[in-house]
């Protein structure tokens, strides 16, 4: 079954060829390219460390909190030369898009903001800390492929570390799956240092605010069901969810400017990805119905305190908390319900596959 997403990529390519622009390649065939340069330029020992079955149940191995907590495979940043390093990144262009990138290299960083808290906090402290602290290193990122990268072939690749996780399935060299996604920070807001004032997941915060404050008394109590916020998305890492409840207000009780801002506040997250894949998102949310996407707040509505929200339709679910660390601690997740992982695609590919 050919998906929505496929034949709007085919349409903008055919219009991009025809206006005299350079064709662009889907993000399947980036992806196998940009794997396998990759892949090529690493050691014996590297691949074997990066490298995994596609069957294998590492695949959906994933989290977002420390490595100390949730040991990690995988080639880090760390034990690559530059040369690696440019084709790791180069990889990892592919499935996003360039706010998305910056996005993500920005949440890498951010643990040297991390560490230097961390750090002068330990200096300042009377007490010594109990246990050992924990690592914060950009280049403490994993890098890893399953299967092997081929223009027709069905594999799999990952970026995860401290939160961050992106995992893009690829069936048949065709199709694109870019779930779990999740992004995190902390600090939320940098209050001290050089990079004071850095947001950098701010926009998933201040499109949901522009949301929560257009709504009248009667929506806000639909919407909002809770004063206070759960300690964490409530999914966290499982591996299989179902749409959560209560549901909240739905976009077919909001005014039209109310659903401009729900489509906005949803394409922050769908755009942070590649081009195709953020169409493939686009499309299932339009199938499934625009109508029937719900929008929940839980915690106070003022600014800096402890707050939660979460987005959700027939196919996908989008949640944020902002509620460690005294309401300065983001987490945010892209999931689909059926299509985590790829395995929806995969299951229409068996599915479709010959039979003899």
């Amino acid at each position: 079954m050919k998906r929505i997403s496929s034949l709007w990529a085919a349409s903008a390519i055919v219009a991009l060829s025809a206006s005299g622009l350079a064709v662009i390649p889907s993000s399947p065939e980036l992806m196998s390219s940009a794997a396998t340069k990759f892949l090529e330029s690493l050691t014996a020992e590297q691949r074997q460390q990066g490298t995994f079955a596609f069957a294998s149940d590492e695949r959906t191995h994933w989290h977002f909190i420390p490595t100390e907590g949730f040991p990690r495979n995988g080639l880090t940043i760390k034990a690559m030369t530059e040369p690696q390093r440019k084709l790791a990144h180069a990889l990892l262009r592919t499935g996003m898009s360039q706010r998305g990138y910056l996005t993500v290299t920005e949440i890498m960083d951010l643990e040297n903001v991390l560490n230097a808290l961390e750090s002068a906090a330990r200096a300042a402290a009377t007490q010594p800390p109990r246990g050992n602290a924990l690592v914060r290193d950009p280049e403490r990122y994993f890098f890893s492929v399953f299967g092997t990268p081929a223009p027709k072939g069905t594999w799999g690749w990952r970026v995860e570390g401290h939160h961050l996780s992106l995992n893009f399935t690829i069936v048949n060299g065709a199709f694109v799956a870019g779930s779990p996604a999740f992004m995190g920070t902390n600090p939320a807001e940098v209050r001290e240092g050089p990079r004071k004032g850095a947001r950098i997941l701010a926009a998933q915060e201040e499109a949901a605010r522009a949301l929560l404050e257009s709504l009248s008394e009667a929506q806000r109590a639909a919407a909002i069901i809770d004063t206070v916020a759960p300690p964490d998305i409530v999914t966290m890492n499982k591996l299989n969810i179902d749409p959560l409840s209560p549901a909240g207000i739905q976009s077919a009780a909001l005014t039209a400017a109310q659903r401009a801002l729900l489509v906005k506040l949803v394409d922050v997250y769908a755009g942070a990805m590649a081009v195709d894949v953020a169409a493939d998102r686009r499309a299932r949310i339009e199938k499934a119905g625009w109508g029937k996407v719900s929008f929940v707040w839980a915690g106070p509505l003022g600014r800096g305190l402890k707050h939660y929200y979460r987005v959700q339709g027939p196919t996908f679910l989008v949640e944020y908390d902002n509620t460690q660390n005294n309401g300065n601690h983001v987490h945010s997740v892209w999931r689909d319900f059926n299509g985590d992982f790829g395995v929806d695609l995969l299951r229409e590919h068996v599915r479709g596959a010959p039979h003899f």
